[in-house]
């Protein structure tokens, strides 16, 4: 079996992007939605190379029994003992590499069977509070009738930094998941990507006048907007939503907003 180790790798690497970009919709855990067609052609061609592997070395196998068959000799004019072996006198493996080379299926093993889950609180708290490197100034305005369905990002960027205070006055409705603060604070969180996970950037609103539900409760919250702070500075953040209706929701497909 070790003989078809890279193969094997080779397999079980491509089945495993498979899984997660073409038969579910996994990878949106990991990457943006646009890199969908390139996991797609990775993971194929990762598998037509790990079937080539495997018909490779079994056309060598059937090529070498047909040199050895009834007492021959291989093609080189040796005789099969002569042929070099995968083991040297003292037993000892040199043709397929170290043991431990299997431990690279591990993490192929995983992401098959066992796909880790979306960056959530825990990516959030971790995260400083950092703002979008933009001026205070006026932003387009935002379309009619209420409630207004605005991402967590959006609603930040204009709670921060437009002068028009183009918030005031309208309903919104935020979706994401749940973290608290150490002073009993909670907020609506969304983690922001600009190509992968590996890129998250957190953006929170702080909820008020609703009891805080379980963190990493994904929840849709609608409500008003509450100024704080000098606009463009560090007391403005995190914006503040004073919520009217907090509605728990399941986790969507795609748990990250696009920076």
């Amino acid at each position: 079996m070790r003989r078809y180790g890279p193969a094997v790798l080779l397999l079980l690497t491509g089945g495993a992007v498979l899984r997660i970009a073409l038969f579910s919709e996994l990878y949106l855990r990991y990457v943006q939605e646009g890199l969908r067609p390139y996991l797609v052609v990775s993971g194929v061609a990762l598998v037509v190379l790990g079937a080539l592997a495997v018909v490779a070395r079994r056309r060598d196998e059937d090529d070498r029994d047909r040199g050895c068959g009834d007492g021959g000799c291989g093609h080189d004019g040796r005789g099969c003992d002569d042929q070099a072996p995968d083991h040297d006198d003292h037993g000892h493996s040199h043709a397929h590499g170290p043991r431990v080379a299997w431990l690279l299926t591990l993490p192929a093993l995983a992401l098959l069977l066992f796909p880790p889950p979306a960056l959530g609180s825990y990516s959030a708290d971790r995260e400083a509070a950092q703002r979008a490197a933009q001026g205070v100034g006026t932003f387009p305005a935002l379309p009619a009738g209420n409630p207004l369905e605005l991402t967590i990002g959006e609603f930040g960027s204009r709670a921060i930094f437009d002068s028009g205070a183009s918030l005031k006055g309208r309903t919104v409705r935020l979706t994401g998941f749940v973290t608290h603060g150490d002073d009993g604070t909670w907020y609506v969180t969304r983690l922001l990507v600009s190509c992968c996970a590996a890129d998250a950037t957190t953006s929170k609103v702080e909820i008020r006048d609703a009891d805080a539900p379980v963190t990493d409760t994904w929840v849709t919250v609608t409500g008003t907007w509450v100024p704080k702070g000098r606009l463009g500075s560090d007391a403005a953040w995190p914006p503040v939503l004073d919520a009217g209706s907090v509605k728990k929701i399941a986790a969507p497909a795609n748990p990250y907003e696009k920076r």
